[in-house]
């Protein structure tokens, strides 16, 4: 959106589609989610177009359920095309 950093929508895509909508309970106490969160490494302009970036985000392999291509694909599409912070 107009006048959000991709800074701040990359970071946002990160923790959206890793564990930015997990609810809080008593055993994140027992677990550190800075294991599982996702991270924006790079931010690129997208060439010939105005205010558009593409960000990539990388996920820890703990994230995903082994051999889960809908854990996969839920957990990394799931909540993005919601944003606010993103058109």
């Amino acid at each position: 959106q107009p006048g959000v950093p991709p800074e701040e929508a990359g970071a946002a895509v990160a923790a959206e589609s890793s564990t930015g909508t997990w609810t809080t309970v008593w055993t994140d106490g027992l677990t550190s989610l800075d294991r599982y969160k996702g991270r924006c490494y790079d931010i690129e302009p997208v060439p010939g177009e105005e205010s558009q970036f593409i960000a990539y985000v990388a996920y820890p392999l703990d994230l995903f359920e082994e051999g889960s291509v809908t854990n996969l694909f839920t957990s990394i599409v799931g909540n993005v095309f919601g944003f606010k912070a993103l058109r």
